[in-house]
């Protein structure tokens, strides 16, 4: 066997929330990046309306959730944590590592609006919701998108 150093990880008590390195790292990594719940719920419904559509499309800033290339309209369904939901009362309220969180949180709200940006330009119709959006008000957001895409097709 070769020369195997053990690394003493420091142990703190799950109940205090405090957790491994190991165990945030299984955390983290049990966060899902697509196909979370409330886009497949949404795009479920857009699929029984008829519509017919790409998912994560890299050709395009930002990686849009749903693209329906027909409409020209990209949708975007973002976690409030992750993309800053009511970020200036947020951030007030987070408490551990500050110091890696708020920028971070930050740059994705920078990034999302230079995504937004860019794909305005490009021409495409840019839709953002909220997850909680989609699980509390689904038919709102829908209607939100056939709006717009019953004016194109008029």
């Amino acid at each position: 066997m070769r020369n195997q150093r053990k690394i003493n990880v420091p142990k703190f008590k799950a109940e205090y929330g405090f957790y491994t390195d190991a165990q945030r790292s299984q955390t983290m990594k049990n966060i899902r990046g697509f196909n979370t719940k409330p886009e497949i719920i949404f795009r479920k419904a857009l699929w029984h309306m008829g519509f017919r559509y790409r998912t994560n499309d890299k050709g395009l800033p930002g990686s849009p959730d749903i693209v329906l290339g027909k409409y020209k309209l990209v949708i975007f369904i973002d976690g409030e944590f992750w993309h800053g939901f009511n970020w200036v009362e947020k951030k007030k309220k987070i408490k551990a590592n500050r110091g890696f969180w708020i920028p971070k949180i930050e740059r994705n709200v920078q990034r999302d609006n230079e995504n937004n940006e860019s794909l305005i330009n490009m021409g495409w119709v840019v839709f953002r919701f909220w997850q909680d959006e989609i699980r509390k008000d689904l038919p709102g957001c829908l209607n939100k998108v056939l709006n717009h895409i019953r004016q194109i097709d008029v």
